[in-house]
């Protein structure tokens, strides 16, 4: 997606070889017109699936998210990563670990919001070892709902993520893909730049 690369080129910064920070424009200060091209893309990328709802984790996924459930017309579920004390013990449950955090949350989406009958989009803002991704798969597959794809917005493609879910047989649409964060400098790949 053209947009998305000319702003990681612009507003992204490179911490490391592994960490690209995008805060003033994506997972904390959010580009309105960008979050809503995001949406249409990953609405244009999955049209042919019969998507019932858009899943994802907070908190940095819930605005493309959004977006993309907006322009399909329907519901947004979040998996929380804190139980709420208004939530009860009919809930499904997944461990994921966060790089970037180093931690280990426990997400939860409560049974209310997933159906056996959805078939459900994930999104996420970043790919990158796939524990995430993972995480919301299994809590969705508890449901007895369908993964019918995945989303990311920035994918790093030098990290496993993406293999890890292929070999589960997901489909992995990435609007970014990034060969490597070196020298303070994003490389991407080159197969998946689209006009927008």
């Amino acid at each position: 997606m053209k947009l998305l690369r000319e702003k990681i080129e612009e507003s992204g910064t490179v911490l490391s070889n592994g960490v690209l920070k995008v805060d003033s424009f994506l997972n904390h200060q959010i580009d309105a017109k960008l979050a809503i091209a995001i949406g249409k893309e990953f609405v244009k990328r999955f049209k042919d699936e019969e998507i019932t709802k858009v899943v994802t984790i907070e908190s940095s996924g819930i605005a493309p998210s959004l977006t993309a459930a907006i322009e399909l017309g329907v519901d947004v579920v979040f998996a929380r990563k804190k139980k709420s004390i208004t939530m009860n013990d009919q809930v499904y449950t997944s461990e994921v670990y966060s790089f970037t955090k180093k931690e280990t949350n426990t997400i939860t989406i409560s049974k209310d919001f997933l159906a056996k009958d959805d078939k459900i989009l994930i999104i996420d803002d970043f790919l990158a070892n796939g524990q995430a991704a993972l995480g919301l798969t299994s809590v969705v597959e508890q449901s007895g709902a369908t993964v019918v794809g995945i989303g990311i917005v920035i994918e790093k493609s030098f990290q496993n993520g993406r293999q890890s879910l292929v070999d589960k047989g997901y489909r992995v649409e990435s609007l970014a893909r990034i060969q490597s964060l070196k020298n303070e400098t994003v490389t991407f790949l080159e197969d998946n730049v689209t006009a927008q």
